[in-house]
């Protein structure tokens, strides 16, 4: 393969710049004259922070004029690193002479050792140690300004810091507990990343004093970037020391910089960027476009998830120079940055190591895998052009790509999880450097130049670690909202509220009761997960949600929805898991004007619920609410499942919420071992396994019964928990999610990957009536109120509803793929066949041809005739065959939702087998000519 091709910003040509040249020629002093007037000189937010040595904040002024200025009527303000909300303001008083310092103290904190000298202006302003703005203002009136406050003619200087949002150029890195940030001796040139620096603090001195930096080599050390990262996942040098590594700055973070080789070598294993840590001992003193030598000793960095150590993490590890020694030899050098395209990244996600670790794999093969590809090029400068937003900007300060908008598209802009092969390989993290992400939704397009180093993360794998983004174009992604159901429909909804409890805040609740009335169209039944008790995470022994559900429904009949009523069962006290205190738990609202809850006394958080034949020979259950086993020990630390019964229009139903355990443990996706180890599915499997017997126990009793499993399952639609809880090679319950496109199978946005963890589950008896949707109104966005979407299902007791009608005649063959097609009084000469999901009724018609359906929601064909036979296999809803004239086999087999075949007149063979329940004729027998056998024997 030949070398990779490197672009240069701005357009120069790096094969013009001798490596050599760059790092060894001696940097210059600039002797322009310094700016005029006042400025801010210094600013300290780090005061009485563990880890500072002085007890206050402070701000300094100096006087880079020639004539006295008096302060009388000025005043320093400071704002948040946000870009919303208010300055504060400390006036001033006095006058600075040319030449000289002006301190004004601010917040003293808890620690430090050492007074600030006699400040000049007392403030009490606690400033951030690592993000804010100040600026000096020639008004005492507080600043209205966001970020247009470069425009602000009262304002004499503006200086932003760490991740601010309002700044002159960009903001300034390195401030901490144990750095200030400190003009330089150059010309103002109102870029605050070039006319500061971080290091100690110098109240009422000169700034930059300390020891001097070190000066440029004569001559380059031995050891290149290429050496350091090597062509493995692993450095070669880990644990030795390298002297005077020659690169080029190319971004700057809060705790050190990426620097890179402009000459590469043709290794496409090889990785010609690396970072240096400095830690928060010492100060960072380069830019982009410095050309440094580095010192150190190399590293093999694990970033670790809570409670990890080192041997046990599934995380990659980054290669870093640790405890440095930086001299910078010249600057202002272009910046190398390589382009990265959708048909540079293989097709595969990830290798597959023999031993199960990547890092045992040996040489790296870009063309292999995405993984190796981006660690080939970890610590490198690259720039991703025009991408689509496949994950929200979040609070964590990240934004999730895709360089390959073709790949696993979802219908509304994202990338679907469709097994646990298919990791999106166009898939990529971008977390700027200056923690400022665009409020970007799914589907949005960072149009441009999306540039910084290859970095990696916990949550999200390889990430640009941007110093410039692209501009944020909003394509308009709109909220969803559900189809009404009708009169003789029950709606039967499931949304997690992520952790709601009555201390939150009025909006949310608002946004909740929103969502159900406007999003949902206002469901008969809610089945709620993570409502916590009313002290929220307090973890007071109280586990009490009355106050937090009642709050819920009384903002839900604000915004214009039923005046819902509400059953739950309270856990033990730390027993279900969740956040810490919270004791979430499951919850049905239900809207009593439509349906009636069904009480019967005796469910607690440990009785379990049993199912009972009622007198007619319905299920019912012993108590209503009641948990299902709730000693299993399949259910420790989660929540157990809630079953409540109802009746609606005469009819019973009986619904289940659940909240299965989280993925928490399980191995990282974009991690060293690979297939990762999912070891949290097991409790789920065991979990699913329990609500799966307890719907047998009630379809038992009732093969008809009216069924609906509901909630957070966790898991996607092809795992093995789902096939535990639907029955497997046996299915007794239709998951809903697969009645959808694939392109619409979603309920949860993570890392950029749009996936399945909610589920709406229902039996036989209302596959064929169920009406379903995903509603898309919080995942896909930057501001969300819960990180999961809601679902709701309209269901039916009358059959299922035609979506298409068919009378006359009709010549060639027919495919159902979708819907419930129905032939009323119809003639039609051809075969017709029916896909899995969808429907069909035959009414009143003559059928030439064979009618075929596997896996379809319902098939019945009535009083009419049909030459050819029919076959249904695998029909989850009602498979009907009554007063009818039938000529050709029959083959009815492993069918779920009941086989009735009555009062027909059949010439061919019948064939029955794996029926549950078995075949029925209503006790009006069949007249047949021919054989048959099985289960269809004596019909």
């Amino acid at each position: 393969m030949p070398g990779r091709s490197r672009l240069v910003q701005g357009g120069a040509a790096l094969g013009a710049l001798a490596l050599g040249a760059l790092v060894l020629s001696a940097p210059t002093t600039a002797h322009a004259e310094p700016s005029a007037g006042v400025v801010v000189n210094e600013v300290y937010g780090g005061g009485g922070n563990s880890g500072a040595t002085l007890t206050h904040d402070f701000i300094e002024l100096a006087n880079r004029g020639t004539d006295p200025v008096d302060l009388t009527g000025w005043s320093v303000q400071y704002h948040s690193r946000s870009a919303t909300g208010s300055w504060q303001v400390t006036p001033l008083s006095g006058q600075i002479e040319p030449g000289q310092f002006f301190l004004i103290s601010q917040a003293k904190g808890n620690g430090g050792t050492e007074a600030l000298p006699d400040p000049d202006v007392t403030g009490g302003i606690p400033m951030s140690a690592s993000d804010g703005t100040v600026a000096l203002v020639n008004s005492d009136t507080a600043l209205t300004c966001g970020t247009d406050c470069v425009d602000n003619d009262a304002i004499v200087d503006l200086v932003g810091f760490g991740t601010a949002a309002i700044h002159e150029g960009a903001p300034i890195p390195g401030a901490s507990a144990a750095f200030s940030v400190q003009r330089t001796d150059a010309p103002d040139t109102d870029h605050n990343a070039t006319d500061f620096v971080a290091g100690r603090p110098t109240p009422k001195a000169a700034n930059g004093s300390g020891e001097p930096a070190p000066e440029c080599p004569t001559e380059p050390g031995d050891t290149r970037i290429r050496d350091i990262q090597g062509d493995e996942w692993l450095t070669p040098l880990r644990g030795q020391t390298v002297t005077d590594v020659p690169g080029i700055v190319t971004a700057t973070g809060p705790q050190g910089f990426w620097f890179q080789d402009p000459e590469p070598d043709d290794d496409p294993a090889t990785s010609e960027g690396v970072y240096v840590y400095l830690g928060s001992s010492t100060p960072l003193t380069v830019k982009p476009g410095d050309a440094v030598t580095v010192s150190g000793e190399v590293t093999d960095y694990y970033q670790l998830s809570s409670g990890e150590v080192f041997p046990e993490t599934a995380n990659l590890s980054l290669t870093e120079i640790t405890k440095p020694t930086v001299a910078v030899c010249s600057s202002g050098n272009p910046v190398p940055v390589e382009h990265i395209s959708a048909d540079m990244i293989p097709d595969v996600y990830a290798p597959e190591p023999p031993t199960g670790n990547v890092e045992d794999l040996g040489r790296l093969d870009p063309t292999r895998s995405a993984m190796e590809f981006w660690e080939s090029r970890e610590g490198m400068n690259v720039a991703v052009t025009d991408a689509r937003v496949i994950g929200p900007g979040n609070r964590y300060g990240e934004i999730y790509l895709t360089i390959k908008p073709d790949e696993y598209a979802s219908e509304r802009g994202g990338a679907v999880n469709t097994g646990y092969a298919n990791t999106p390989t166009g898939r990529i993290t971008v977390s700027p450097v200056s923690g400022q992400v665009p409020q970007a939704n799914v589907g949005d397009v960072i149009a441009g130049d999306t540039v910084g180093p290859v970095d990696y993360i916990l949550y999200g794998g390889y990430t640009i670690a941007a110093t410039a983004m692209g501009e944020h174009l909003d394509k308009g992604l709109e909220r969803q909202v559900a189809a009404p159901h009708a009169e003789e429909q029950l709606a039967v909804a499931t949304y997690n509220v992520e952790n709601l409890s009555v201390k939150d805040s009025g909006t949310k609740f608002a946004e909740l009761a929103a969502g159900i009335v406007d999003g949902l169209a206002s469901p008969d039944i809610v089945t709620l997960e993570e409502i916590q008790d009313d002290t929220g995470s307090t973890d007071d022994g109280v586990v009490d949600p009355t106050a937090t559900l009642d709050r819920l429904v009384e903002a839900i009949e604000a915004a214009g929805g039923p005046a819902y009523d509400w059953r739950q069962i309270s856990p033990e006290d730390k027993m279900d898991g969740g956040q810490p205190g919270g004791n979430i738990r499951v919850a049905f609202l239900y809207n009593p004007q439509r349906v009636e809850f069904v009480d019967r006394p005796g469910g607690d958080a440990t009785t379990p619920v049993a199912v009972e034949a009622d007198a007619d020979g319905s299920a019912t259950l012993s108590v209503s609410p009641g948990r299902i086993d709730p000693a299993n020990e399949a259910w420790e630390s989660s929540r157990k499942p809630l079953a409540g019964e109802f009746t609606f229009n005469g009819e019973k139903v009986i619904v289940v919420v659940n909240h299965f355990n989280s993925k928490g443990g399980d191995q990282n996706a974009d991690g060293r071992y690979q297939p990762p180890n999912r070891v949290s599915e097991v409790q789920r499997i065991a979990q699913a396994e329990i609500v799966n017997q307890f719907v047998d126990d009630v379809l038992a009793v009732d093969p008809q019964a009216n069924v609906v499993i509901a909630g957070d399952i966790n898991d996607y639609q092809f795992s093995p928990a789902l096939a535990a809880l639907t029955g497997g090679d046996e299915p007794v319950l239709v998951d809903l999610i697969n009645t959808l496109p694939e392109t619409e199978r979603y309920t949860y946005v993570f890392n950029g990957i749009s996936q399945v963890l909610d589920h709406i589950l229902v039996s036989p008896a209302l596959a064929a009536s169920a009406e379903y949707e995903v509603i898309h109104l919080n995942a896909e966005f930057s501001e969300q109120v819960s990180d999961h979407d809601p679902q709701v299902v309209r269901l039916g007791f009358t059959g299922p509803t035609c979506t298409e009608t068919i009378s006359g005649l009709h010549l060639g063959p027919i495919n159902v793929t979708d819907g419930v097609l129905c032939l009323d009084g119809a003639t039609q000469i051809g075969p017709i066949s029916v896909s899995e999901g969808a429907g069909l009724i035959v009414d009143d018609s003559r059928v030439t041809g064979p009618i075929s359906a596997t896996g379809a929601t319902s098939v019945q064909v009535l009083d009419s005739i049909v030459v050819g036979g029919i076959q249904a296999t695998g029909i989850f809803g009602e498979v009907r065959v009554s007063d009818s004239r039938v000529t050709g086999a029959l083959s009815f087999t492993g069918n779920v939702g009941g086989v009735t075949f009555a009062g027909n007149t059949v010439i061919g063979a019948a064939r029955c087998s794996g029926n549950e329940p078995a075949p029925t004729n209503d006790g009006q027998a069949n007249h047949w000519t021919g054989i048959a056998t099985g289960q269809c024997k004596g019909l």
